[in-house]
């Protein structure tokens, strides 16, 4: 397969992605759309002429983030519903909720290095939420995407947002959720992260003849909210900030930290691409030890491993 390169950089901001993309009658869904640069990529979207629904589990901090919007921008529509990935009957209903076609799902929450936390279920948190949580949405959903593929006339698109903190640990499938090993919330995060890129792998394998298709996607750097479990000194020592909190100017903003998302979301240059992976609004080579923290690991895209999660979630989630 040819690797798509585009004219745009680490630094393109979403808007620059959709210069001149018209996405009147586009419907889309973001989970997180109201933190981080989830807001971003709604906007831009919105901005291009989208039918944005936000994803929340905070509806107060939704509705300001729509107000902001709508503030922004005259072109598209925006509206929020109430989505907790921790919460399986919500996922369901908003499921049940939805009404016609969906072109595109953006699957953009997540939470990062946290405390050693089980789920009711007695899941990792961080699988449970990054992962499963949106497979059990992805699967509710999945007849709304068929019908939006067959409304429009191409493939809906589901977009996984991954993250370079795949690097740090495949889907461990002899303990996937630290019942036996050590816990540490780096390799937490970067075996769900392996998770959310073997999902599009997997979506794709199962849902391209009905016309649904999926890629993953690493934002790059980006301080947002998905560090506040992180301490600040720790912070620091991984130069991520100085003593004042500032960011490491090698750091992107809010808005080039969505271009990637929005870029996989709608870009004519991704028309009928799956199972890939993008960084940097291109998509990424594969991992070598020449660019540490750059590119994607064979076991992110891997069929057989993309497969075998898939059953795992299945099982797990009844």
């Amino acid at each position: 397969m040819t690797r798509i390169t585009t004219p745009f950089t680490a630094r393109s901001t979403a808007h620059e992605v959709v210069e001149g993309l018209d996405l009147a009658g586009t419907r889309i869904v973001v989970t997180g759309g109201a933190s981080g640069i989830g807001v971003e990529t709604a906007r831009a979207l919105v901005a291009a002429g989208a039918d944005v629904t936000i994803a929340a589990r905070k509806m107060d901090q939704a509705e300001e983030v729509l107000a902001d919007i709508r503030r922004s921008t005259d072109s598209g529509t925006v509206q929020a519903a109430y989505l907790d990935l921790q919460k399986r009957d919500t996922l369901q209903a908003f499921a049940d909720d939805w009404r016609g076609p969906l072109d595109v799902l953006i699957d953009n929450a997540g939470v990062m290095a946290t405390p050693e936390t089980r789920t009711p279920e007695g899941w990792e948190l961080q699988f449970s939420n990054n992962h499963l949580g949106h497979f059990a949405l992805a699967n509710a959903l999945q007849g709304a995407l068929v019908e939006g593929a067959q409304a429009s006339g191409s493939p809906s698109r589901l977009v996984s947002l991954s993250s370079t903190g795949h690097h740090r640990s495949p889907v461990v499938f002899d303990d996937v959720m630290f019942e036996r090993r050590e816990y540490d919330p780096w390799a937490a995060y970067g075996q769900s992260k392996t998770a959310n890129s073997l999902f599009a792998v997997g979506v794709t394998s199962r849902w391209a003849d009905d016309g649904v298709l999926a890629n993953a996607v690493h934002p790059g750097g980006i301080i947002t909210p998905l560090q506040r479990h992180l301490p600040k000194q720790e912070m620091i020592d991984r130069g991520w900030i100085d003593a004042d909190g500032t960011p490491n100017p090698a750091f992107k903003s809010t808005e080039q930290g969505a271009a990637t998302s929005v870029f996989v979301a709608v870009h004519p240059l991704v028309e009928g691409v799956g199972a890939r992976y993008f960084e940097d609004v291109n998509e990424a080579e594969p991992f070598s030890d020449d660019a540490p923290g750059r590119g994607v690991k064979g076991y992110a895209l891997d069929t057989e491993q993309a497969d075998r999660l898939w059953g795992l979630s299945e099982q797990l989630l009844g």
